[in-house]
């Protein structure tokens, strides 16, 4: 099988997914047949595989720095945050259930009482600690990819040390034990306290996991990096690691994220400058950071723009002077509609759709433009008005939609994906806003300056998005006009080429090299106190005593060895609500 290395974090938001994505851009360019892996991901941020599966949209990213087609290989557990507390299970790019996080992380009890299962799934019957059936999964999927590739590079979740997960964890040390493959610990130290995160990552973990960890790898600094060389040759005194690199902070790397409410908080779009304007104005967007927004990626592309200023906003006054506002996707469509009225920006989309100010609606945020909503299934409320702005009834169906259509709009061709459970009737309008290439209109239409469509990416075809500027221009009285040559792939390539840039300068890649073709290293050093003994949460016969070694001076002690592998998200459930990780 082809070689193996995974990706940790000492956190979420460490950078282990763009470290990922630089290290499979780095060793294609080099000729390396290479693909991503992530057992289970957290996230509403989520794409469709040309063979109709659902994985996380930052595999999807990976697969494109690696030059390959996304497969539901690359992602075999997703999970889709629906609640605090509860969550939609994916397996193998197919919806499986909503599980409470109990259910799932193998306690009393599946479902959240009052959740409705797609397909009429029953989540404890499929999960109640079934963590075997799981680990045989993704172990499975990955051993596949290492045979028809020269190496896979594999992205951990959040921190390996969630101690109290671990007994559950199939993406952490889970899956590096079961596949015997070497992990390197990313750390942001922008955020500060790295040398204590590497160590104390390292020191919460058994004798057993601690054999996995073969070094460290900082991200995000700024300053003169000569700075930092004592204190990482502290650190490998400490733990007998080396730090394999030291990351620059660069803007606009994080690309296809996973977090929603961290990108929507932040209040734009990325982090790069704005370029400026093609013709005398500029275009300002405004994006409603709904709950549970999902797929937030589909406005990128206008981001892309020049003189397109795109902006995440939650109070009626930020859509005072926006020339378009955008309704996003959402894992609630019920629920967003509800924080809409209550916000007051229901009144404020309804009041700009009558003075003919332009409005778009994408899958979520198209359904809630709707006359009315029948949801006996995601928020099963029953019957439930919409905004009225579009004629659109929506129904949800237990199965769930998963397709990548190719059409026309607005005269242009037009890419995209749909994810959705709800099934839009259109009953009216101007026109159909896409039609796919027989010229059927798909679901989506416009009346006056208000648009929906279920299609996430649509505005990633370039001659369709300038079109659909154009239009917007036209509404808002903006002389803006789109820049003839803006190619969103073609940017997207660079950012890709700019992560293989920072991992081939950056990182001791003499090293990566030999981890991914030569395994895990032998004989690296333990470091006390190792994973405490949780006796209620470990099956007996699975929590061997094993001897730490004692520092210099201290009595001799026992840890306990970490559980046997097992399922595991690394994120508490109660940060469900942006769709994180």
């Amino acid at each position: 099988m082809g070689g193996g290395l995974l990706v940790a974090g000492t956190t979420s938001d460490a950078g282990k997914s763009v470290v990922t994505a630089g290290i499979c851009r780095w060793l294609v360019r080099k000729g390396v047949k290479v693909a991503p892996f992530k057992a289970q991901n957290m996230s509403l941020n989520s794409f469709v595989t040309r063979e109709g599966a659902e994985i996380g949209r930052a595999q999807a990213m990976q697969a494109a720095a690696a030059r390959v087609e996304p497969s539901a290989l690359m992602n075999p557990v997703l999970l889709k945050p629906g609640s605090d507390r509860s969550s939609q299970v994916v397996l193998l790019g197919k919806p499986v259930g909503e599980l409470s996080a109990r259910g799932y992380f193998g306690g009393p009890g599946g479902s959240a009482p009052g959740e409705a299962q797609p397909g009429g799934s029953s989540g404890a019957s499929l999960y109640g600690g079934r963590r075997e059936a799981l680990l045989g999964t993704v172990t499975e999927c990955l051993e596949e990819l290492r045979r028809t590739h020269d190496a896979v590079i594999c992205e951990g979740a959040g921190s390996p040390a969630e101690i109290n997960l671990r007994r559950t964890d199939i993406v952490n040390m889970g899956i590096a034990r079961a596949a015997r493959l070497p992990v390197v610990v990313v750390g942001d130290i922008d955020r500060g306290g790295v040398f204590a995160s590497f160590f104390g990552t390292t020191a919460l973990l058994s004798r057993e996991d601690q054999a996995h960890i073969a070094g460290y790898m900082v991200n995000k600094f700024r300053g003169d990096v000569t700075l930092l060389e004592p204190g990482l040759a502290m650190l490998r005194d400490l733990t007998g690691r080396p730090t394999m690199g030291v990351l620059p902070f660069a803007h606009g790397l994080g690309i296809d994220e996973e977090d929603g409410l961290r990108v929507s908080m932040r209040g734009a779009v990325r982090e790069s400058v704005v370029a400026p304007p093609h013709g005398a104005d500029v275009l300002r967007v405004a994006v409603c950071a709904v709950p549970l927004m999902s797929n937030f990626t589909d406005v990128d592309a206008l981001a892309a723009e020049p003189g397109v200023i795109v902006r995440f906003v939650d109070r009626p006054e930020e859509l005072a002077d926006a020339d378009l506002v955008i309704v996003p996707g959402t894992r609630g469509t019920v629920k967003a509609l509800a924080w809409l009225r209550e916000r007051g920006l229901a009144d404020a989309i309804a009041r700009r759709a009558a003075e003919g100010r332009p409005v778009l609606g994408i899958c979520g945020g198209f359904q809630l433009l709707g006359e009315r909503i029948e949801d006996d299934v995601e928020s099963r409320a029953g019957t439930v008005e919409g905004l009225g702005l579009l004629p659109v009834r929506v129904r949800f169906a237990r199965e769930k939609t998963l397709a990548r259509p190719v059409g026309e709009a607005l005269g242009e061709r037009v890419e995209g994906y749909e994810i959705h459970h709800g099934v839009a009737e259109v009953t009216g309008g101007d026109e159909a806003f896409v039609s796919d290439d027989q010229g059927r209109g798909l679901d989506g239409c416009r009346v006056g300056s208000v648009w929906g469509t279920h299609w996430h990416g649509a505005l990633e075809s370039d001659g369709f998005r300038r079109a659909f500027l154009r239009r917007v221009a036209d509404a808002a009285g903006r002389a803006f006009v789109p820049a003839p040559d803006t190619s969103f792939a073609a940017l997207r390539e660079e950012q890709l080429d700019r992560l293989g840039d920072l991992i081939e300068r950056h990182a001791d890649t003499d090293a990566l090299l030999r981890l991914i073709e030569g395994g895990v290293p032998a004989g690296l050093p333990f470091v006390p106190p190792g994973a405490p003994a949780h006796p209620a949460d470990a099956p007996a016969g699975e929590r061997p005593a094993v001897p730490a070694q004692p520092s210099d001076g201290a009595a001799d002690t026992t840890v306990t060895a970490a559980a046997s592998d097992a399922p595991d998200q690394s994120h508490s459930f109660e940060a469900l609500e942006g769709g994180t990780r």
